[in-house]
């Protein structure tokens, strides 16, 4: 089947669909960054002074008496930041709504791991620097830039695991806040207090906006621009109030009330097509997703593509030459950011991590492998964004280009080491390199109740190690898309598969009907045999095409017409639309691995690589023993060369 089911049309592919796809990317979105670094570097230095005075023009926005008046860099540095800084923390929220951080005792070791990851390299800095003249830029060397790191752990690590980035990202996270604070504190000439009063007053407001669950996004646009507005009049850096409105909107899957009404308006629209009820048809279906979902939806794309770059393409400018470079090369200025950040990441994050799991005796241990741990610590040593903000407060002339040169050079060789980690791992045997990448916590489990053979439609062994759950609608024309995928699936011997019924009524009324239809053959030994049988005509769901079904499959009509009306039947259905709404789930086909929820794509490939990967967790899982020390970064997992026990990203 061509392209990837995600409940949408599959186009018809074009020629151009794999660099499409590459551009869709965190890699394609860190090689749109290259270029532009790259194109600040040759533009600085073949331009004759033209770089510098083209982002130094100044811009001024008034009304009336009062404006603002900067150069073409702070609006880029300053206002369009804002935006990054507002979707790092919009990505950060998610993870805590819907991801592993959830369990809010798994944020205390990354959270730990992004704060000493600060302070080291800043140690090391101080310490190359101690008693010089650019000791007070200490700042430089201790943010990691979120966008750069996560598309270069893309690129050169594109087997990795998905607990990697988010390690990456919560450390990235907790460093960019502090980050921001220091600016705020350290690298703010004069604060003027009243502006700040009234951005934490207007801060405080889109807090309660969100508390009462108010969803217009008209509602806070003008309370952000405002606030950015008292942050750049207070003298701090405003793309902090970015990074705080994005943390406070927070993610959730689109409740089924909302979809449901969504449906009806859109059902009185087609019945009745006025401008009015195509307005309330409209808001209803953007309200029903989250704010995080649409802020995200909004904004992912024009701070990858557009505002990140343009940030290179404005600050990585430097002019080399060899005179320069020697000066450069052997500065303690540049020697400094580059130790603070290849070295002074990796043994941060690395070192907390373990220190972390030995205190605690393994009840608090990363989410991640340990090869993941160090390959997360080591591209963390990318800075660029708050580095090169900090450093264009900080320095100025030659120290400043140093200090850029600095952050440049550690970018390089983080890339490499993080590769190198990778590379050495992946030439490991499959059970080890397993457990160095993947790791042995316990994984935190969305599907609720958990399946149970005795009441659940169960296919396969029951004791296999991966069991698969789909909430369906026998109606529903992408359950009918991804069935072929589920076939490829069962043949599989190590695995089982569950359907639970999810009938959305409001937009297929014969839904109810078709899944009151399985459960009347289920009575009668066939439950799968209808099943496949509704799925393969999901355009003939009427009652007379149902029972004409159970005489094709030989069984009792009239018991099965008796059976299919019986007030048993529709309540054994409640139960799955229950726990349904206990698991989240609101649309169909939505599919669980091991209770995982899987929020990728359903096409047979792409199930095929989470099945692999809950596989692989399982038997990391078995071959723990109750009493053993959790396995760290000196333990020596198994090296049993078990053929089924292969990485989910080889």
């Amino acid at each position: 089947m061509n392209g990837q089911l995600r409940g949408e049309t599959v186009r018809t592919r074009r020629p151009d669909t794999a660099v499409r796809a590459f551009l869709r990317t965190e890699a394609g979105s860190a090689g749109v960054l290259l270029a532009a670094i790259v194109a600040a570097l040759i533009w600085a230095n073949v331009a004759d002074g033209s770089y510098e005075r083209f982002w130094e023009t100044p811009l001024a926005l008034r009304l009336g008496e009062h404006g603002v008046d900067l150069p073409l860099r702070d609006w880029v540095n300053s206002g369009l930041m804002t935006f990054f800084f507002l979707v790092v923390g919009l990505e950060a929220r998610r993870e805590f709504d819907l991801g592993d951080l959830r369990d809010r005792r798994r944020f205390v070791l990354p959270a730990l791991a992004g704060i000493v990851g600060m302070a080291l390299p800043v140690t090391i800095f101080l310490a190359v620097n101690h008693g010089g003249p650019h000791a007070a830029g200490w700042g430089v060397a201790m943010s990691t830039d979120t966008a750069l790191a996560l598309g270069l752990l893309a690129l050169v690590g594109r087997r990795v695991p998905d607990q990697a980035r988010l390690l990456l990202v919560t450390v990235s996270v907790v460093d960019d806040l502090v980050a921001l604070l220091v600016i705020a504190v350290a690298y703010t000439e004069h604060v003027e207090m009243m502006p700040l009063v009234v951005a934490a007053v207007l801060f405080a407001v889109a807090f309660a906006l969100v508390r009462l669950k108010v969803r217009s996004g008209y509602a806070y646009l003008p309370i952000g621009v405002a606030m950015w507005f008292a942050m750049l009049a207070s003298g701090v850096d405003p793309v902090v109030s970015g990074l705080a409105l994005g943390l406070i909107a927070p993610a959730y899957t689109p409740a089924r009330d909302a979809l449901r009404q969504a449906s009806d308006l859109f059902r009185s629209f087609r019945e009745q097509p006025t401008v009015e009820l195509a307005r309330y048809a409209r808001v209803s279906l953007v309200q029903a997703l989250s704010p995080n979902d649409r802020l995200q939806r909004t904004y992912q794309g024009w701070t990858s593509y557009l505002i990140v770059p343009l940030f290179g393409l404005a600050n990585a400018g430097i002019g080399i030459d060899a005179h320069f470079l020697r000066t450069a090369l052997t500065s303690p200025l540049t020697v400094s950011v580059f130790l603070a950040y290849v070295l002074g990441k990796p043994i941060a994050v690395t070192g907390v991590s373990a220190l972390v799991t030995w205190l605690s005796r393994g009840r608090m241990r990363p989410v991640a492998g340990w090869s993941s741990v160090l390959g997360a610590g080591s591209i963390a040593g990318i800075g660029f964004t708050v580095s090169f903000l900090i450093a264009n407060l900080a320095f100025e002339g030659d120290a400043l280009a140093e200090a850029k040169l600095g952050v440049l050079l550690a970018a390089v060789a983080s890339s490499a080491v993080t590769w190198a980690v990778f590379r050495v791992t992946f030439l490991l045997s499959p059970a080890r390199k397993a457990v160095l990448l993947l790791g042995d916590a316990d994984q935190l489990t969305d599907l609720v109740p958990d399946v149970d053979h005795e009441r659940d439609h169960v296919r396969g062994p029951a004791d296999a190690s991966v069991t698969v759950v789909e909430y369906g609608d026998f109606q529903c024309p992408y359950c009918g898309l991804a069935e072929p995928s589920v076939r490829e699936l069962l043949t599989d011997t190590d695995l089982r598969y569950v359907w639970r019924h999810l009938p959305l009524t409001d937009v297929h009324p014969q839904a109810q009907m078709a899944a009151q239809a399985a459960e009347a053959a289920a009575a009668q030994g066939a439950f799968w045999a209808m099943h496949d049988l509704l799925l393969s005509r999901q355009d003939h769901l009427k009652i007379k095409d149902i029972l004409g079904y159970a005489e094709q499959l030989g069984l009792d009509t009239d018991r099965f017409h008796e059976d299919m009306l019986a007030g048993a039947t529709a309540a054994r259905i409640d139960e799955d639309v229950e726990s349904a709404d206990l698991s989240g789930v609101s649309g169909t086909p939505t599919f669980f691995i091991n209770g995982r929820r899987h929020y990728d794509a359903y096409d047979a490939d792409t199930l095929r690589k989470a099945v692999k990967e809950a596989r692989v967790r399982a038997k990391i899982a078995a071959r723990r023993r109750p009493g053993q020390p959790t396995a760290g970064p000196d333990t020596q997992p198994s090296a049993d060369p078990d053929p089924g026990l292969t990485s989910p990203v080889s």
